[in-house]
């Protein structure tokens, strides 16, 4: 089957993968393989940007990201999964790109300061520099297209911008890589707010049945509600919007909606038969998981593996780009 070209996208590794993860990026991902040459990157720089105290956390998980993504789909057969550290050419290119774009331009960026405010950091150099590593970890492989939601849309401009900068510089090195949006809608978290592992508001992949029985039963509903009789909200209501994800009877959903608005069934009763759906849908991953977490030197093979395999396209480049640029040629 011919492919239509290359992508690029990752992770950072700060910790499992939750049902967020699974249902917004990684199902896609798994979806792809067969389309497009993969690059899956285990993006441990990224980590260091607001976790660079903590280095001991990366190893651990490294491996529970890796578990997560190879039990949800991620084939590494079919695709390549690449540790961004082992491949000092991601940095490098990096401080290279950093010289073409200038400091407002990267405050511009939205995310850099609504993450200070909500992470209350004193940012630090590479925080504000993370777009230029983005944009080196995808353009070190000359990716085509990133999968990406629409928040991430002005971080692949920046990265566009820089490889056409270089081009215009330099010569032609770099495509502008396309997105390949997303267009699942973002998952809420347990308590409704946006879906964060620091907000304690997570079903992480890796959690038993009990553990996900539990944060289900203990989840936001209809704070109108005071009663089971009443009658009850589903817009806006997170056990509905998961059981519109996860319920694959379109029918028993559409008569529990109906049941709850009508003040006919309670909080309980749809969240226990939620609780059903949602470790029936995560079964199976979570024995996948639990197998390849028993082999924790297979899981080291496999990202070694596939960071060989991406190891030459990124030495190609980055000599491409240093001969282009006037570097190293003394010597």
């Amino acid at each position: 089957m011919d492919k239509k070209g290359r992508i690029l996208t990752g992770h950072r590794p700060t910790g499992p993968r939750h049902i967020g993860h699974l249902v917004g990026t990684l199902e896609t991902w798994a979806a792809i393989q067969d389309k497009f040459e993969c690059y899956f990157l285990v993006a441990d720089l990224h980590v260091l940007t607001t976790d660079y105290d903590h280095p001991k956390r990366i190893h651990a998980n490294i491996l529970d990201v890796l578990a997560d993504w190879i039990a949800a789909g991620i084939d590494p057969k079919r695709s390549s999964i690449v540790l961004q550290s082992a491949i000092p050419e991601h940095a490098q290119l990096s401080l290279l790109l950093g010289m073409l774009v200038t400091v407002s331009r990267l405050t511009r960026v939205p995310t850099y300061k609504e993450q200070v405010k909500e992470l209350k950091l004193q940012p630090s150099m590479g925080f504000l520099t993370y777009p230029v590593l983005q944009a080196a970890d995808i353009l070190i492989y000359k990716a085509d297209v990133v999968p990406i939601g629409e928040d991430q849309l002005p971080h692949l401009e920046v990265t566009r911008e820089i490889a056409r900068r270089f081009n215009q510089l330099y010569g032609q090195a770099f495509s502008e890589p396309e997105p390949l949006l997303s267009h699942t809608p973002r998952l809420p978290g347990t308590d409704n707010r946006t879906m964060h592992t620091s907000c304690g508001n997570t079903i992480f992949l890796k959690d038993t049945p009990e553990e996900t029985t539990r944060k289900v039963m203990n989840m936001y509903t209809d704070p109108t509600r005071i009663h089971h009789t009443d009658p009850g909200h589903v817009e806006g209501n997170p056990v509905f919007t998961y059981h519109d994800v996860f319920n694959p009877d379109i029918e028993e959903v559409v008569e529990l909606k109906n049941l709850y608005r009508a003040g006919k069934i309670g909080d309980v009763e749809v969240k226990r038969r939620l609780s059903v759906v949602l470790n029936d849908y995560l079964d199976p991953v979570r024995q996948q998981r639990a197998d390849l977490c028993a082999h924790p030197d297979d899981l080291r093979d496999i990202i070694r593996s596939g960071t060989m395999r991406a190891r030459p396209i990124a030495q190609s480049t980055i000599s491409e780009v240093y001969k282009k640029m006037g570097l190293g040629t003394i010597v």
